[in-house]
């Protein structure tokens, strides 16, 4: 990522959504539920449906982020990290290339939330 997209995505905001009214949108298609979280993170567990994109790779080459944006154009992304820090980096990068993005916090929030927590191999790559 170039120097000035890094700095616009600093000064866009992008929204905070809670889990719990995202999951409607969820279920119905109108939106991705993004783990922004690196590999190593996710044996932890990640939300159940959660496509596994780390923020190395969005900041980076985008050799993951690239055909998953190209293929998800029309859809909201719902993006959460292990804290709420990475989400937001990631949703405000997301806003600023014209993506309807929102930071949804933490995989401890959508557990919160009653969303399911599987382990990666159940959750989509």
């Amino acid at each position: 990522m170039n120097l000035f997209k890094m700095i616009k995505a600093m000064f866009t905001s992008a929204p905070r959504a809670e889990p719990l009214d995202c999951a409607a949108r969820l279920r119905s298609g109108a939106a991705v539920l993004v783990d922004v979280r690196e590999p190593a993170e996710w044996a932890e567990g990640v939300a159940q449906n959660a496509v596994l994109l780390p923020l190395s790779d969005l900041t980076g080459g985008r050799l993951q982020w690239t055909p998953f944006l190209s293929d998800h154009r029309e859809r909201e992304l719902f993006v959460y990290c292990r804290s709420g820090g990475r989400s937001a980096i990631a949703a405000r990068i997301l806003a600023a290339e014209g993506f309807r993005a929102a930071n949804t916090g933490s995989l401890t929030d959508w557990s919160a939330a009653a969303w399911p927590v599987v382990p990666p191999a159940k959750s989509r790559r």
